[in-house]
């Protein structure tokens, strides 16, 4: 896909990653709030990588072009890492309230990004853009105290979920940076990302399979189940593959910062969807996290 290599370093791919990031955001708190419903994380998981593996193997085998022989190892480095990733998350999801260890995950996240990003890719922020993130930050870890103090849920687990949240934000600044690195490697981005969902989907699922296959064995609603894995699955598709293609076209940093404004679309979520409260401190809350990655986003 040569348009893509077309519009990298350009102002039109500089608005194209900014739409990305966000939509990014968007489907990734969905996505979040997919994995936490009904189901055990781990079940749902399970489905969804099933799904978005299924999905991705037809265009990786008879699709796109092949892999050129460095990436083999590249996509080793993705599997560990998600791999290692997803088992945090899944931890994380257990432990503590969606609502309290998301916004954690997400702000640190970020940070971490920027900071790796830096180291691999030389890339710097100005000033005025650091003061965005602090913006952000604050936002989102104002969000995760509110939740903590104000709701009454898993409490018992929440120190533990805490520190995983942390250990799963770090987590995600690796695989973002490492994304971007493979994403970047290799001549056609669509190539990557075919076989990063294959390789991803078809492999984590089945071994989810075997060392929760108690928890298999107690579905009893398997078309629900077959039915949130399709639609995780497509969502993982946009959310993933979206963040990837941003980072190829402008700097990763940035599009870590945009995608952390999903704290607010899964605040939206559950207002609109699940019927949970916002208010107004949580609304100021979700307003200093769109601030913070509208300052780094128009200052760089």
């Amino acid at each position: 896909m040569t348009w893509i290599a077309d519009l990298e370093g350009t102002g039109t791919g500089h608005t194209l990653a900014m739409v990305l990031a966000l939509l990014a955001a968007v489907l990734h708190a969905l996505f979040g709030a997919l994995q936490k419903g009904r189901y055990d994380p781990w079940i749902s998981r399970m489905a969804m990588d099933a799904s978005y593996g299924l999905i991705a193997l037809p265009f990786a085998l008879f699709v796109v072009p092949r892999p050129e022989p460095h990436m083999w190892p590249i996509f080793g480095g993705v599997f560990v890492i998600h791999l290692t990733y997803k088992l945090a998350q899944g931890a994380t999801y257990t432990k503590g309230a969606f609502t309290v260890v998301y916004p954690v995950v997400r702000g640190t996240g970020p940070l971490f990004a920027v900071i790796g990003a830096s180291i691999v890719f030389g890339e710097v922020f100005t000033p005025v853009q650091w003061m965005g993130v602090a913006v952000l930050l604050t936002g989102i870890f104002g969000l995760a105290v509110y939740n903590f103090v104000f709701l009454d849920v898993q409490r018992d687990s929440l120190p533990q979920a805490l520190a995983l949240a942390v250990l799963t934000g770090l987590l995600v600044a690796v695989y973002t940076t490492f994304d971007a690195y493979g994403i970047r490697a290799t001549a056609d981005p669509f190539t990557f990302l075919a076989w990063f969902f294959m390789i991803d989907g078809l492999t984590f699922s089945p071994l989810v399979a075997i060392f929760h296959r108690r928890a298999v064995a107690r579905i009893v609603d398997w078309p629900g189940l077959v039915r949130r894995g399709m639609l995780g699955g497509v969502v993982a598709i946009g959310s993933f593959g979206s963040i990837m293609l941003a980072t190829r076209l402008d700097k990763v940093g940035e599009a870590a910062v945009l995608r952390e404004t999903s704290t607010v679309f899964a605040a939206a979520i559950g207002y609109l969807l699940l019927g949970e409260k916002v208010g107004p401190r949580r609304l100021a809350l979700m307003s200093l996290i769109a601030l913070g990655a509208v300052i780094v986003e128009f200052s760089g």
